[in-house]
């Protein structure tokens, strides 16, 4: 019995009789695939016609299987996040940033307690939206802020946010 592989984590499709894998286009027997369900327990399925019958199911079943982890993630992440406000989000992130320098940790801290925190410290983290983040842009415009600092504290800002998502 040979075996085909596909992509890393897709899973393999073959054929269980005695004919080599040249001749399976020609061989009555059907194909069977085999994959990890999301669960991580091997499985099996087989009455596949077509080798591409069987690599379109192998491909379904990849695809349901990553935006299921990433929609079940994304959700635990807002259960726990969502209700937080931004200056705890924003400390317990910072506390994360294992290597930095003490000028960085200074720049961080600076940028958090002039201009991330007062502007957006008391939002909740389920409310940020490309608008809550230009309105924030077009504050420090209007406050005749850096160009230097707009951009640290965007980047800072995009650091944070992306984070949590």
């Amino acid at each position: 019995m040979a075996v085909r592989k596909l992509a890393r984590g897709m899973g393999t499709f073959f054929k269980d009789c005695e004919h080599p894998e040249s001749r399976w286009s020609k061989c009555p027997h059907e194909y069977k695939i085999r994959y990890r369900n999301a669960a991580g327990k091997q499985t099996e399925e087989a009455g596949f016609a077509t080798q591409d019958d069987a690599i379109t199911r192998l491909t379904d079943i990849y695809k349901e299987k990553k935006a299921t982890v990433r929609s079940q993630s994304k959700a635990e992440r807002i259960q726990k996040y969502g209700t937080m406000r931004f200056e705890e989000y924003a400390e317990e992130w910072k506390a994360g940033q294992r290597h930095l320098a003490v000028a960085s940790v200074r720049h961080l801290d600076s940028l958090l307690e002039h201009h991330l925190n007062p502007a957006l410290g008391s939002r909740r983290m389920n409310s940020f939206d490309h608008k809550v983040v230009d309105h924030f842009i077009r504050t420090m415009e209007r406050l005749k802020t850096g160009l230097a600092t707009q951009a640290n504290a965007f980047d800072k800002l995009r650091a944070i946010l992306l984070d949590a998502d």
